[in-house]
């Protein structure tokens, strides 16, 4: 019998009902998953859509269900990093409660975020929005798993992927495109999520981004698994800018005043002869210039004075010392690990390393493949501070690498390329290091983190790190190293075989073409010299942490590995660019830059500096507790001077201590603290380190009284000293004043000394 188009339309209609129903018989009481159904082309995926909505929405953020807990019962994958049992989780946890296919409009996932019912998260997406539509036709499909058989999204291309904005341009409106493994492109602009690093600007969810105040930001773009990094620039419209063109000593100011020209900034012009000796004696030795070393310096009329001064302090001790506390801060010196004994061979081999300019690649080999006595060989000590394959991982990754592990120990990095499975084959390459506690005359036997005695740290035969998601031992593997394709030394290394795990760690780490040893390595250099990186954090090379200036980066690095890893090398070429140079003073363009060394950063001196020079000015050495008077706190091999239980700290210790010297827990720099605080303020006013380097009978002011010099004379000698600088005439004036009608010229010049240790500009490097 012959049917009517409307009976077929009839019996089509009841046929699609009862495959519905039984589709949702299966979630609800099968316990199966979904069987996978033919797509039409134009079938909503849920891997690359439906997934994508999750995440837009902030469905799978860490502040919602994407929380370890979840949220309200429920629990998606951080940041949708398991897209299999988020599935799972929206169509069979709770008898598939959360959609319905029988009526798509009323899915638990739909009236949720529209806050057609109560929602904790509030409105995440409006009724008819794109949004909206992709979760209610996947539902109405039949809620279908693509995951096996849709193309996998493998980049997103963002544009532009860097833009300066000039007044009176505002907003700029970025496009995302992903490309997929079956060689198709889409426009994602509307499913990406976009967020800004700072308040400089606000992103629609449309990916209109508008300017809220003049300044960079980085604009994080990210779709799925995929995300990149867009820098914006808005800059003020300066009608009467015009630019200052000046020499430039070598690349790094070509690379420096091309942005700066860029963003309409001028450079500060180079600062003083003072400063500039102030500031190289700092950064190169912790110490101040000698008041008649700073007065020849100023009277001298060659003009490569300042490359000559440069060259004379690399050759110094003290620039060993200065350069030892650095990576003793990095490499966890510290005494209640490694005991007084380790502490001081680990120190006196780092300090020696730098006296020998030893490449720094040589340096890290060394360390990195050490074992044996950690007495007889001290680099051992690093395996000793870091005392677990996973420590260790995090500790190399990040000191020799510029890389934050820490997040992809939990989950697949927020804000990286690392996932769990790169974690945890990075920690099995450490897995095999042990060691043997031969004794152990701790004294407080109730911390276990206290070690008293020699060590022998060795490789030993078997050793394995689980991944906790796998259950299953990783796979040892270099960082960011496909496990097929690992390449295990340098093309100038012995054959691998020759070579165990640590050898070949380090070769690999060392090589000149792991651009992430160079970069990180230089990028260090740079903040040490500079006062910020040219990556900042600089620990923290990230897609989504980009460099302020990264071909000057690329410049850096490429130029260090050229000179054969060269510390020296390159601390002088930063010391001779202009950049180095300029003056701390901003000018009407630069006032509000701290990112493009327009002008030189003023920071406070570290501790060590700060006592030190303290002491240099007072001309009397600091004494520690348990070490020969006149070691400076920047020779220290330690965190800290070791006491006995109920034992007061000593006055020198305390004043690091306040000042910010690191316990050296982390290979961080962050563990340094720069903040400043009321109880540096109360040490800095009164006390005991600075009176009691005031008061002592021997110091400086002592020999200044007993020289017979006049007034004028001797207040010339304090403020050279002190502040590297003649004092001005209103400061002679009124300090020869406050000594003549002084009752005790004894009393009058301490306070005098007192008032330029106090005094901004001893306080801070500028």
């Amino acid at each position: 019998m012959t049917q009517s188009p409307q009976d077929l339309s009839g019996l089509r209609g009841s046929l699609a009902i009862r495959s519905a129903r039984r589709r949702a018989g299966l979630m609800l009481f099968g316990g199966l998953l979904l069987a996978p159904v033919l797509s039409r082309a134009d079938a909503v995926s849920f891997r690359n859509e439906v997934m994508a909505v999750l995440a837009r929405a902030g469905c799978s953020a860490g502040a919602c269900h994407g929380n370890a807990s979840g949220k309200a019962g429920f629990k998606l994958s951080l940041r949708g990093q398991d897209p299999d049992l988020d599935f799972i989780a929206l169509t069979r946890d709770q008898f598939g409660r959360r959609i319905s296919l029988l009526e798509p409009e009323q899915s638990l996932m739909l009236l949720k975020p529209t806050t057609t019912l109560a929602h904790e998260g509030g409105k995440r997406f409006a009724p008819g929005s794109p949004e909206y539509e992709i979760v209610r036709r996947w539902i109405a499909d039949g809620a279908t798993n693509d995951l096996a058989s849709a193309p996998r999204l493998e980049r997103i291309v963002v544009a532009p992927a860097e833009q300066i904005l000039i007044e009176p341009a505002v907003e700029v409106q970025l496009r995302a495109e992903a490309f997929f493994s079956d060689g198709t492109r889409r426009d994602v602009t509307r499913l990406a999520v976009y967020e800004t690093a700072n308040g400089i600007a606000k992103a629609a969810p449309d990916g209109l981004v508008r300017r809220e105040q003049a300044g960079e930001t980085t604009v994080l773009v990210r779709y799925l698994q995929c995300q990149e990094p867009v820098r914006l620039a808005f800059v003020p419209a300066r009608p009467d800018f015009r630019w200052t063109k000046l020499p430039a000593n070598n690349f790094i100011d070509e690379q420096i005043s091309a942005k700066l020209r860029q963003l309409r900034m001028n450079p500060s012009p180079l600062c003083a002869d003072e400063v500039f000796l102030r500031r190289a004696h700092l950064d190169l030795l912790g110490l101040l210039p000698m008041a008649d070393e700073a007065r020849q310096f100023v009277a001298d009329r060659r003009r490569d004075k300042r490359a000559r001064v440069i060259d004379q302090l690399l050759e110094r001790p003290e620039f060993a010392d200065n350069w030892a506390l650095k990576w003793a801060d990095l490499l966890r010196v510290e005494e209640r690990t490694l005991d007084a004994k380790g502490t001081a061979a680990f120190h006196h081999w780092i300090r020696q390393s730098i006296v020998d300019k030893k490449p720094l690649d040589q340096f890290v080999r060394e360390l990195i493949s050490a074992r044996g006595s950690t007495y007889l060989n001290p680099a051992a000590n690093f395996y000793r501070a870091n005392r677990d394959a996973v420590t260790r991982a995090e500790a190399v990754a990040q000191v020799f690498l510029g890389t934050r592990l820490q997040c992809a120990q939990c989950h697949n990095h927020p804000f990286d390329r690392w996932t769990q499975a790169d974690y945890f084959d990075w920690a099995a390459v450490f897995a095999k290091v042990q060691y043997k506690i031969l004794e152990n005359r701790r004294t407080d036997s109730n911390d276990s983190h206290e070690f008293k005695g020699e060590q022998i740290v060795y490789v030993a035969r078997k050793g394995e790190v689980k991944n906790p998601r796998t259950g299953k031992a990783a796979e040892p593997r270099f960082l960011g190293t496909p496990a097929a394709a690992q390449a295990r030394v340098t093309p100038n290394a012995p054959a691998a075989a020759e070579l165990d795990e640590l050898e070949a760690l380090a070769a690999w780490m060392t090589s000149p073409t792991n651009s992430f040893f160079a970069r990180s390595q230089v990028n260090r250099i740079w903040f040490q010299l500079m006062g910020r990186g040219i990556v900042d954090p600089i620990d923290d090379f990230r897609a989504t942490n980009p460099a302020s200036h990264p071909a000057l980066l690329d410049a850096l690095a490429a130029d260090f590995v050229k000179h054969k890893f060269d510390l020296r090398h390159t601390i002088r070429l930063v010391m001779n660019s202009r950049a180095y140079q300029l003056s701390s003073e901003p000018n009407d363009t630069s006032r509000d830059d701290e990112l493009n060394y327009s002008h030189a950063l003023v920071r406070r001196l570290a501790a060590e500096q700060l006592l030190d020079c303290e002491a240099q000015v007072a001309g009397v050495p600091t004494q520690f507790r348990g070490y020969p008077a006149g070691l400076r706190a920047t020779q220290l091999p330690g965190a800290h001077t070791e006491r006995r239980r109920g034992e007061k700290i000593g006055a020198a210790d305390l004043f690091l201590e306040i000042f910010g010297k690191p316990q050296r827990l982390l290979t961080c720099e962050c563990e340094r603290s720069a903040d400043t605080t009321m109880g540096q303020a109360f040490q800095m006013i009164s006390g005991p380190s600075v009176n009691e380097l005031l008061t002592q009978s021997d110091n400086r002011l002592t020999r200044l009284l007993a020289s017979g010099q006049p007034n004028a004379a001797v207040i010339d000698e304090l403020y050279w000293t002190a502040l590297t600088r003649a004092p001005s005439a209103t400061e002679s004036a009124k300090a020869t004043s406050h000594l003549q009608k002084a009752k005790d010229r004894r009393t009058a010049l301490e306070d005098l000394a007192w008032g330029l240790l106090n005094a901004k500009e001893f306080v801070l490097r500028k």
